[in-house]
């Protein structure tokens, strides 16, 4: 099946913030409409989920962040639940981005953090180690690839790990039209999120293109032909994919 000429597309993302993105570039080049949408969004659970995980935060001496969304949802149940953090508490981070995050909301230099060089969760090895004596409470999305559980166990570390947020699909309205030429994937949960939406969707000469070989696999099991991927050799991010796929795809039509 040929793909059809290509005037209209969804990018599953949110919108840039700058209007420098390369993504308008592609647009005024190729006199192309390019929609930002998010096919997924992270939500936090509610009290009510959080209090059936019999989690009490006071309980807990340490906390692993491996990411500022688990950050801000940590410290937003916190803040309903009204509990303050002592400052005797200690945070492990997985980067040094994650750790300055932490600015937000406690007071940085007082505050015993220790954060990994690499951004792998090994780089906290000496800190754990020192501190192993330490309760820990590890905040993480409902899917995650368990990779901070297993390092504390090996470690012997007595720790919890506590769901504070999930992913979950964008709804569209229901009347919404899908009237796009090319679709761009950026997760797999991305591409379930399509099915849960249009759950008639039929390809035909839709293109669909997509960035990392998990989202690749996605497309393939879902039954979609791929038409456009990243990275791959000279073509790095999605945003050289694309200009390469029209490019191609406007001299055939």
């Amino acid at each position: 099946m040929n793909v059809r000429k290509v005037k209209k597309i969804l990018i599953s993302q949110p919108k840039p913030t700058t209007d420098k993105s390369p993504y308008y570039e592609i647009a005024e080049k190729f006199h192309v409409e390019i929609h930002f949408r998010p096919f997924i969004k992270v939500e936090r659970v509610s009290v009510k989920e959080f209090r059936q995980q019999r989690i009490n935060i006071p309980d807990y001496t340490a906390i692993v962040f491996t990411a500022r969304t688990a950050i801000d949802h940590f410290f937003s149940l916190c803040e309903e639940l009204r509990i303050t953090m002592p400052e005797t508490m200690k945070y492990f981070c997985i980067s040094e981005s994650v750790a300055l995050y932490l600015q937000k909301y406690i007071v940085y230099r007082k505050r015993k953090i220790f954060f990994s060089q690499t951004g792998k969760i090994e780089g906290l090895n000496n800190a754990i180690t020192k501190h192993s004596k330490e309760k820990f409470l590890v905040p993480l999305p409902d899917q995650h690839n368990g990779e901070v559980t297993r390092f504390l166990e090996e470690k012997k570390i007595d720790y919890t790990e506590s769901v504070m947020y999930r992913t979950v699909s964008n709804d569209f309205d229901k009347d919404e039209p899908f009237d796009y030429d090319m679709v761009i994937f950026f997760s797999p949960a991305g591409v379930q999120s399509l099915f849960k939406n249009f759950p008639d969707f039929k390809q035909g000469d839709i293109a669909i293109g997509c960035f990392g070989s998990t989202t690749a696999k996605a497309v393939e099991e879902a039954g979609l032909r791929l038409d456009c991927e990243a990275p791959l050799p000279g073509l790095p991010s999605m945003t050289a994919a694309l200009e390469n796929f029209l490019k191609e795809n406007h001299k055939n039509h």
